[in-house]
C-alpha cells in the first residue's frame, strides 16, 4: 500500500494501542473500479465492499476504537444506474437483518446519518429497529452515512434553526457552534480524529464537511474491497506520527 506524502516528518511506526483515535471515518471508495478490473458487474464490488466494512468494523471494536463512521451512499449516488442502486439497497437490507440478530450479543450500536425518508418503508422500519436496539447498548458504535451529503446536512441544520427561531424557541443571536451541532445528523458524536480515503482520490467528496475541520486525513491507492486490517493499522500509525495543533503551535 502506498500512502501519499504526509505532513509529518516522523516516519509512521507500529500502532500504539494506548493512543488510538477515538473516532475514525472512512470514505469507502473503489468498489466499482475493483469489479471492473476483474470483469465483474459493479454490484459485485459493492458486495465485497460490504464484507470489508463488516471486517473493519469488528477490528475497530477489537482495537478499542469507540466510533467508526463510513460513507456508504451519498445524496449524489442516486444518479447511478438503477440496478446498482437496487443492489446497494439489497445489501443494506441483508446487513440490517443480520445486525438486528447480533447487535445485542456483540454490544455493537448502529446509527444512520442522513435523510432516510427516501428509503423504502421496509428499510426505514429496519433502521428504526436497529436504533431501538442501539439505545439499550453502550459499546462500539458504527455510523453509516446513507443518503448523506455534507452540504445537505448544513442546509438542513440552518433551516431547522431558522424554523425554531420563527417558533420563538431561540433568538437568532443564540446560535453558536455547540448549538449548531445539535441540528446536525451527527449530533452527540465526537468529531472524527482520522479520515481515511482508499481508492486513490484526494478529496472530501461532500463528507462530514463541518465535522472534519480538524481531522487528520490519510489517502491510499488501495481500493476499498482490498482494504485489510493491515491497511487500517498503517493509517492509524500515520495518524499517530502527526502532531495535532488545532491552530496552535
Amino acid at each position: 500500500m502506498a500512502f501519499f506524502k504526509s505532513r509529518s516528518k516522523q516516519k509512521a511506526g507500529p500502532v500504539d494501542r494506548d493512543h488510538l483515535p477515538r473516532h475514525i471515518a472512512v470514505i469507502m471508495d473503489g468498489n466499482g473500479r475493483w469489479a471492473k478490473r476483474r470483469g465483474l458487474p459493479r454490484k459485485a464490488g459493492h458486495k465485497v465492499g460490504a464484507e470489508v466494512f463488516r471486517t473493519i468494523a469488528t477490528y475497530c471494536k477489537d482495537l478499542g476504537i469507540a466510533y467508526l463512521t463510513v460513507y456508504a451512499f451519498s445524496t449524489e449516488n442516486w444518479k447511478r444506474p438503477q440496478d446498482e442502486v437496487d443492489a446497494i439497497m439489497g445489501l443494506l437490507k441483508r446487513y440490517l437483518l443480520e445486525a438486528i440478530d447480533t447487535m445485542a450479543k456483540d454490544n455493537i450500536r448502529l446509527r444512520f446519518l442522513g435523510d432516510l425518508t427516501v428509503l423504502s418503508p421496509e428499510l426505514q422500519e429496519l433502521a428504526a429497529r436497529t436504533n431501538a436496539i442501539s439505545a439499550t447498548l453502550d459499546g462500539f458504535q458504527a455510523n453509516i452515512c446513507l443518503n448523506y451529503g455534507g452540504r445537505d446536512e448544513l442546509l438542513r441544520a440552518a433551516q431547522s434553526f431558522a424554523a425554531d427561531c420563527v417558533d420563538g424557541k431561540y433568538q437568532e443571536d443564540a446560535l453558536d457552534s455547540d448549538l449548531f451541532e445539535t441540528y446536525l445528523f451527527s449530533a452527540g458524536l465526537p468529531d472524527p480524529d482520522l479520515i481515511i480515503r482508499p481508492g486513490g482520490e484526494q478529496r472530501i467528496s461532500n463528507f462530514l464537511l463541518w465535522q472534519c475541520a480538524y481531522a487528520e486525513f490519510v489517502f491510499t491507492e488501495t481500493l476499498w474491497p482490498d482494504f485489510k486490517k493491515e491497511h487500517l493499522d498503517a493509517a492509524i500509525a500515520e495518524y499517530q506520527a502527526r502532531h495535532r495543533r488545532y491552530g496552535g503551535v
